[in-house]
């Protein structure tokens, strides 16, 4: 699974469940009334527009016009700087921000879904003479690790042999795969290290020394369809929290999770009206077609973006979190971060199209506190050139507000992010009992 980690990042019994719906927001105690991003008292800071300014006109020097180049920056209830900051713009995969915001406040930072494993038939002498039943809860990180803890626990529970079939129900994605059967296969082959490739030998060498390799071997074909009448189920594997989810989502960009996390509030339209509601800014200036970010049609304001951020920093530490456990860090993750000159400790998301180069995240300074940041660059240009540009621009702030490292900004470590952990497992009892 290390190549596809490369690219992308390496609930119920029964239907998945409909999201809750969507309420309107108690800002007590984790955001102040008085503070309210979209109605900020502009107050210019002369190093952050001439830092802008710089911006603008080296990409300007390229071809790259200003009208086409977005830029917000803000502390407190103070506007630093704004250039078409209230304008939306193509924003790539800082639509991951809406995504992040709007499952967190709808599911909650603890909520795990739930892949549901069953059998048509009693396991006798570890054989199961029956069907293997998946039922998907939505789990948009369910990958060769998962299924590895998956077959050593069905392992312990006994069965190394399914004579049926593997039938996929529900809400099911393995590896980031979009249909049921392809999903299925892959299950079908990490169940079985007999029949592992080189790549799901490589994220087993990840898992902790001494596990297990599984032995779970189906005999019948993979398939799509109904959960049986007679399905019972052996084993519930929950997913990891959705705080750690988001974090898995965003340091890698990962689409597939995005907009798994997305459908699961109610798709694009639903992310948009929460995130206006929780931000109070415009739904004008958050246009989504997507959960994702892919495609110029979703737009955001740089306002909006930084709205967001900031929302999503006030709700986690009402929880004891901060957004560096659902955004990466400079210097500590990677991901899309890598080979970015960034000052460290800034907790970023990034965006990238073919023609958007995207930024966005909260500066801690010395002088100035938390900055909260977007800047959406966009035009025929080349994305390092972008990149260089952009890097610069936060440099330049950062040297003359001085460099901060406050612990709101510092990420907590969790044993719930570990893939293939074991705890996250649950066998049913009493799997003798007659069907």
């Amino acid at each position: 699974m290390l190549d596809l980690i490369a690219g992308l990042f390496s609930i119920f019994v029964g239907a998945t469940p409909s999201p809750p719906p969507l309420q309107t927001t108690n800002w007590s105690p984790w955001m102040q009334p008085d503070w309210v991003l979209s109605l900020a008292a502009p107050s210019p800071d002369p190093i952050a527009e001439r830092a802008v300014q710089q911006h603008l006109g080296a990409l300007a020097s390229l071809g790259l016009p200003s009208r086409n180049q977005g830029v917000w920056m803000q502390t407190g209830d103070q506007v630093l700087v704004s250039h078409q900051g209230e304008t939306p713009l193509s924003a790539a995969s800082l639509t991951k921000v809406a995504t992040t915001l709007a499952v967190l406040t709808t599911w909650g930072t603890d909520h795990q879904f739930e892949t549901v494993f069953s059998t048509t038939a009693p396991v006798k002498a570890g054989v199961v003479q029956g069907d293997l039943i998946v039922q998907g809860g939505g789990d948009p990180f369910f990958v060769w690790e998962e299924a590895i803890a998956v077959g050593n626990a069905l392992n312990q529970a006994g069965i190394r042999q399914v004579t049926g079939r593997l039938i996929v129900v529900g809400n099911f994605s393995m590896n980031f795969e979009e249909t049921a059967l392809r999903s299925g296969e892959l299950l079908k082959q990490g169940l079985n290290a007999d029949l592992w490739s080189g790549e799901v030998e490589a994220q087993y060498q990840q898992l902790a020394p001494g596990t297990a390799r599984p032995q779970v071997k189906i005999l019948g074909q993979v398939e799509s369809g109904e959960l049986p009448a007679n399905a019972q189920p052996v084993l519930r594997r929950q997913s990891m929290p959705m705080v750690d989810l988001v974090k898995a989502m965003n340091i890698y960009s990962n689409n597939i999770m995005a907009q798994m996390l997305a459908d699961s509030v109610g798709g694009a339209a639903a992310v948009s009206q929460k995130v206006a509601a929780l931000t109070q800014i415009p739904l004008a200036e958050i246009q989504l077609q997507n959960g994702s970010g892919l495609g110029v049609e979703n737009r955001l304001s740089p306002r909006a973006v930084a709205a967001m951020l900031s929302t999503i920093q006030r709700y986690l530490q009402a929880r004891d979190l901060t957004i560096a456990d659902v955004f990466p860090v400079v210097g500590q993750d990677g991901g899309t971060l890598a080979g970015r000159r960034l000052p460290s400790g800034t907790v970023i998301k990034t965006g990238t199209l073919n023609e958007v180069s995207a930024l966005a995240g909260v500066l801690p300074t010395r002088d100035r506190g938390l900055v909260w940041f977007a800047v959406i660059d966009a035009g025929r240009g080349d994305l390092g050139t972008f990149h260089y540009q952009q890097d610069r621009l936060l440099s330049t702030v950062e040297q003359a507000w001085g460099a901060a490292k406050p612990p709101a900004l510092q990420p907590h470590s969790r044993d719930s992010n570990q893939l293939g952990i074991v705890q996250r497992n649950q066998l049913q009892q009493a799997l003798e009992r007659a069907f």
